[in-house]
């Protein structure tokens, strides 16, 4: 039996130590970026309907918007390198340098070994929201997507229009590959307009009703040339039900930007690690 040391308090009471400082990471160049944006032209967008993904491509230097057109809804959000599967989405170490939850500024990063910027965050219309009474904020990279698997776990039931069925499906449609050979590329996301927390008693995920609004949007400049897939998650709002037919949903808008990049601009080299690992 574990029983309480007296000195319980004093342990509980060390100063909390930021592991990775903001202020050491390359700047983001916001300004410059969206100066950049107000001179380019849209060359392509793509709607997204509700309980189903759709993939979609932007050049290095480009940028991709994300708008929320019909009613509150929340979107799944996976990134790759156009030309190599193998580089993605981060979502564990976009978490760790930039927080629970991304606005402007931000930047999303790719895996090991490569560890460099695939996009930043250059708008965000839900900036406002910050951090709400619950702990809840918005446009998290802590959840990892709804999956049948878990639904089979927790309830035993089967359900094909999740988060990660439909980036399966979305992502085998684009490349012409098999469900079973996509399914392996599919990643822990971004969860555009949704509203999470971690419980202050428990520490257990939770999510709350968006405060997303028609003509909101998630404003995101390429740092690579990436493949993206978003899904209109069956939660709709997720101020309810998560994988189902029941909540209300409704679809996205991804449009995409192309122009001239902002002077000086080019596209983050992978890391420089030696990848020797101390042999």
């Amino acid at each position: 039996m574990n029983s309480t040391p007296s000195d319980a308090d004093r342990r509980r009471s060390a100063k909390p130590v930021v592991v990775y400082p903001p202020e050491t990471l390359p700047d983001a160049g916001v300004a410059a970026k969206l100066a950049a944006l107000s001179g380019y032209a849209k060359t392509g967008e793509m709607l997204v309907p509700p309980r189903e993904a759709r993939c979609f491509r932007v050049p290095a230097g480009g940028v991709f918007r994300i708008v929320s057109v019909e009613g509150p809804q929340v979107g799944d959000l996976n990134l790759w390198n156009a030309g190599a599967l193998s580089e993605r989405l981060f979502s564990g170490k976009t978490r760790a340098l930039h927080g629970t939850h991304v606005t402007t500024g931000d930047r999303l990063w790719s895996v090991l070994p490569y560890l460099r910027p695939m996009a930043t965050l250059i708008e965000d219309t839900l900036g406002w929201y910050g951090i709400d009474a619950d702990g809840g904020g918005v446009h998290d990279v802590i959840g990892t997507r709804c999956d049948p698997y878990t639904g089979q776990l927790l309830s035993g039931t089967t359900y094909h229009r999740c988060c990660h069925s439909n980036l399966t499906r979305a992502l085998a449609d684009e490349l012409g590959m098999a469900l079973n050979d996509a399914e392996r590329h599919v990643h822990d996301v971004l969860n555009v307009f949704m509203c999470t927390g971690f419980t202050r008693d428990t520490g257990q995920y939770f999510m709350k009703a968006s405060p997303v609004r028609p003509g909101d949007r998630l404003t995101l400049f390429a740092e690579i040339d990436l493949l993206g897939a978003l899904s209109a998650c069956p939660g709709g709002d997720c101020g309810g039900e998560h994988s189902s037919d029941v909540a209300a949903c409704h679809p996205l808008l991804v449009e995409v930007f192309e122009g001239d990049p902002p002077e000086g601009w080019a596209s983050p080299e992978v890391s420089g690690y030696d990848r020797s690992h101390g042999r």
